[in-house]
Formats: structure tokens, C-alpha cells, sequence
């Protein structure tokens, strides 16, 4: 499955705790990631200083659903499941 282009829905519900260029902690699930435009594509996207963890991911139906609205509740889902 390919990303849904302006989605966004990975970097703004699940927490990222390695360090992202403007956000050094890291992100707490449910907070915007810095890096995320106003179209809601990553500024960091193919660049070196983009988190292992979001290089990583990959977009699949079971994780992202029918839809960005589907998408951020499944994701808040895992995130939950794995405190």
C-alpha cells in the first residue's frame, strides 16, 4: 500500500521517542511532529535527519485503513495497546 498523500495521520498520533530535528525529545502520541507541513507531508522526508522510526514505517491496510480519519484511530489504537 502506498502512503495517502497529505495523511499525516503517523506523524501525529503515535509517540516518537528518539529525537527529531526541532523536537529533541522526541513527541508524545497525539502531538503534531514539527516537521509535518500545512499539507501535512514531512519536511524531513528522505532526508538523513529523518528518525529511523518514521523511515520505517510502512503504510499497510490493516494499519491504515479506508481513510486519514481511519488511519488516526488505529494508529491511536496501537499506540494504546503498547503503553
Amino acid at each position: 500500500m502506498m502512503c495517502r498523500m497529505g495523511c499525516g495521520a503517523c506523524c501525529i498520533a503515535p509517540s516518537i521517542s528518539t529525537s527529531i530535528p526541532g523536537m529533541p525529545e522526541g513527541k508524545p502520541a497525539g502531538i503534531r511532529c514539527i516537521q509535518l507541513n500545512e499539507n501535512n507531508l514531512c519536511h524531513l522526508f528522505g532526508q538523513p535527519e529523518r528518525p529511523a522510526v518514521c523511515s520505517q514505517f510502512a503504510a499497510d491496510n490493516m494499519t491504515c485503513g479506508e481513510s486519514r480519519d481511519e488511519a488516526l484511530l488505529r494508529i491511536v489504537a496501537l499506540e494504546q495497546a503498547t503503553i
